[in-house]
């Protein structure tokens, strides 16, 4: 149907959603990366991660096991990059969190947005699968040190 436009009705107004502070997230990005060109979806690079540490009101936590890096895809013109990261925690009463978060960073600025999701089976923190979180943050490339905002979407 060439020319038709779609008839959109003005609707209720959406109040934008509440922000609830999660924790406060240091990744300690390991020195090896691999580089991966040109595969069927661009250049991977995976990056280890060597450590993170989780503080919270609610949640405080450490990196366990030694499964946990950034999968990025860079973008064709090699100016931001498609995070794909995952690893597990453990709280600092003694229960095992898996996290794993997609999102984009900007290689000019080294800004991060990510949407990070959890997924845990005690009874205690059956809250964090029930969340939608988003993170900003910002990589330092010098130092290998990545500090995210976590936080919690709550609708309004």
């Amino acid at each position: 149907m060439t020319g038709w436009v779609p008839d959109f009705e003005e609707g209720p107004v959406m109040t934008p959603p509440n922000l609830i502070h999660l924790a406060t997230v240091t990744v300690n990005l390991s020195k090896n990366v691999f580089f991966i060109p040109n595969g069927p979806k661009g250049t991977r690079v995976v990056a280890d991660v060597d450590d993170v540490t989780i503080v919270g009101d609610r949640l405080n936590a450490k990196m366990v096991g030694s499964a946990a890096a950034d999968w990025l895809t860079l973008g064709p013109d090699g100016s931001y990059g498609v995070l794909d990261v995952r690893f597990t925690m453990k709280t600092d009463d003694d229960v095992l969190i898996y996290c794993e978060y997609g999102g984009r960073i900007n290689l000019a600025t080294n800004k991060v947005v990510a949407a990070p999701s959890f997924q845990c089976g005690d009874e205690a923190y059956d809250w964090i699968n029930r969340i939608q979180a988003i993170a900003t943050g910002t990589n330092n490339t010098e130092t290998g040190v990545l500090v995210y905002e976590f936080y919690e979407v709550a609708p309004a």
